[in-house]
């Protein structure tokens, strides 16, 4: 095992100290070898030393431009500090670099999201889903965006897939039962409030869901 991959261990295992003594044996070894950058880069941001960090990734990517772990990591470090545009740059690097992976169409999609392109985010949590049909935290970013263009029923059917992949999903439950009333289907939006708030007590949107459903179904009874 060298030094790099024995940081690894320590970073899974949280001893982060040791990991930072075995990443800069990496380097120290190696000063010409990008990877002994990526992961201490890669340490930092774990621990919060964001600015930092992307020294570090700076410096790998000035030894070799095509290491898309590093771009990764910028990326996810921008994401962290809400510096969205530039961790969305970053994301879209590691894929130009071929790190076609589930976690970076999924990150640059959160990018977008949070800089309001729901088109955009829409697209690369659709590709995040088809390279990882379980990933529920991808599913339901996936139907949230398809629920904000009012493409409805779609997304009803993605907030479904996610309740049978976690039944305990409280949010699922939420925006599936918003999608419902959107539809004019009150009852059913009123049993998946209650779902919601059954999983979590203090979801206080399905809260106030449950209460304006309710609402509306009294008046129309009367």
């Amino acid at each position: 095992m060298d030094f790099n991959e024995q940081g690894v261990s320590y970073m899974r295992e949280q001893k982060f100290e040791e990991a930072a003594k075995a990443f800069n044996a990496a380097i120290e070894e190696n000063p010409k070898d990008p990877i002994g950058f990526v992961n201490f880069g890669n340490l930092l941001g774990v621990v919060g030393e964001h600015e930092k960090a992307l020294i570090f990734f700076d410096k790998a990517i000035a030894l070799d431009a095509e290491v898309a772990t590093a771009y990764y990591g910028a990326g996810t470090v921008y994401y962290n500090l809400e510096r969205f545009e530039e961790a969305a740059k970053m994301f879209k690097q590691a894929l130009a670099k071929k790190l076609e992976e589930r976690d970076v169409f999924f990150m640059l999609g959160m990018s977008y999201y949070n800089l309001g392109s729901v088109p955009h985010a829409l697209a690369n949590f659709q590709r995040a889903v088809e390279l990882d049909e379980n990933d529920v935290e991808a599913r339901f970013q996936f139907g949230l965006c398809l629920a904000q263009l009012e493409k409805i029923d779609e997304s009803i059917i993605q907030f479904k897939q996610v309740l049978k992949l976690d039944p305990d999903h409280a949010d699922a439950f939420f925006n599936l039962g918003v999608a419902y009333a959107y539809k004019e289907k009150g009852e059913q939006a009123r049993d998946c409030f209650d779902r919601a708030l059954a999983i979590q007590p203090d979801h206080v949107l399905a809260a106030n869901g449950k209460k304006t459903i309710e609402a509306a179904l009294s008046f129309e009874e009367e």
